[in-house]
């Protein structure tokens, strides 16, 4: 059997910085540009990328990404935020192939002898994560590794068939978490074309009988009502209970810590058990849609202060909550600049189109399946994820012993 060997990840890949392209070259057409903001936790979000002209674009084709590469990000806030972005290690997927790199992230690809796949899973593994916060420097808001850092950072090497078996073995994880993902697209789509049907264009069973009355929000069918969510929500953000990270590691269970965007961590009690919505309260607090931050859970689990957790008064469900603030802007409910926020006050603002009882619980039963069905979903999400993060380092530390093909 081969050994792996100790090496320094410059002398494996080649690397290629982003491009600082000029603001004025934005236009609405032309060739995507992939900056750091549009980076997910693992991928790139294309939705909103911008673009600069294709004449200009021939000039710097040196910058344009394919499926697969491998990209880190060497500026963003500090590695030990939970937020971090600095280090975030990223895979390009068909989405984005053919846009160009920006600055602040640098391309690495991978030499003869060393896996493109594997690579990117080192990247993601906690030990680059520790080296990545012993090389940061700046602000915590403005932290920076230099590609000098980034190169001169030693692991060791299993042999390529080694490395090709590691690759697939989390990748598999991957793709099922993708597919599920997809899945719950599609219903999650579902659910909201019925919302928007019945309540925002008024199209329901039954609706061409029915006359239109004057609203403060405009023309709404006879019996309906625009009510504000404080209205027709339970909030039980007293009992929120934040944890601190060593708290968190005293604690280290199976319930998920929910923040104000995603599951930060899992402790070993609960405050909330059933389903509930989260919407975050501040920091993540908008989409890039200026929808809220929204989590529906259905589950055991304690949330942290900043994130709002709400439950519909019936006839209102929680999934109506849910669909409705999905199509909300809530840009003009958030304060601060520098840490936006929306409080309780101005949440409670926020305005609904309510129909009749029976009408609400016919959409509910009609929507109940199509979300309950999602939250599997994700629920096998959540568990694909926390089993491929708990398989990466004994993968890549070789704690696992695979057999070479």
């Amino acid at each position: 059997m081969l050994s792996w060997e100790r090496n320094r990840l410059g002398d494996l890949v080649e690397t290629q910085k982003g491009y600082a392209f000029k603001s004025g070259w934005y236009c609405d057409a032309g060739r995507p540009i992939v900056k750091v903001s549009d980076f997910t936790d693992d991928s790139v979000d294309s939705s909103n990328l911008v673009c600069i002209p294709e004449t200009i674009a021939t000039d710097y084709l040196k910058y344009e990404l394919e499926t697969g590469d491998v990209v880190v990000q060497t500026v963003g806030s500090w590695p030990t935020n939970p937020a971090s972005v600095v280090g975030k290690c990223v895979r390009v997927r068909d989405n984005a192939a053919g846009a160009l790199l920006n600055q602040n992230a640098v391309k690495l690809s991978p030499a003869n002898g060393f896996h493109r796949q594997f690579l990117f899973y080192l990247l993601r593994g906690d030990d680059f994560k520790t080296y990545i916060i012993g090389t940061a420097q700046g602000a915590a808001s403005q932290a920076a590794i230099t590609l000098e850092a980034i190169r001169g950072y030693e692991f060791d090497v299993p042999p390529l068939p080694v490395q090709q078996r590691i690759a697939e073995i989390l990748s598999a994880y991957d793709e099922l978490i993708e597919n599920n993902q997809r899945r719950i697209r599609i219903l999650e789509e579902m659910a909201r074309t019925l919302y928007r049907e019945w309540f925002v264009y008024f199209r329901y069973p039954g609706y061409e009988k029915i006359t239109r009355v004057p609203s403060p929000l405009g023309d709404i069918p006879k019996g309906w009502e625009v009510k504000k969510l404080g209205q027709i929500s339970e909030n039980f953000d007293r009992l929120r209970k934040p944890l601190s990270k060593m708290q968190r590691a005293e604690m280290h269970g199976e319930y998920p810590y929910y923040g104000a965007a995603k599951v930060f961590d899992y402790v070993n009690d609960f405050i909330f058990n059933g389903e509930y919505l989260l919407m975050a309260e501040d920091g993540s607090v908008i989409t890039t849609e200026r929808a809220p931050v929204l989590q529906l859970v259905n589950e055991k689990f304690w949330p942290n202060n900043h994130t709002h957790v709400l439950r519909g008064k019936l006839p209102i469900s929680t999934h109506f909550l849910y669909l409705g603030l999905s199509e909300v802007d809530i840009s003009p409910y958030i304060t601060g600049a520098a840490q936006p926020k929306i409080t309780q006050e101005n949440m409670n603002r926020i305005p609904f189109f309510c129909g009749p009882q029976k009408l609400h619980e016919n959409f509910n039963r009609l929507v109940e399946s199509m979300i309950r069905q999602s939250q599997i979903f994700q629920l096998q999400i959540q568990n694909l994820r926390r089993t491929r993060d708990l398989l990466l380092p004994r993968l890549l530390s070789g704690q696992v012993k695979l057999v070479e093909n």
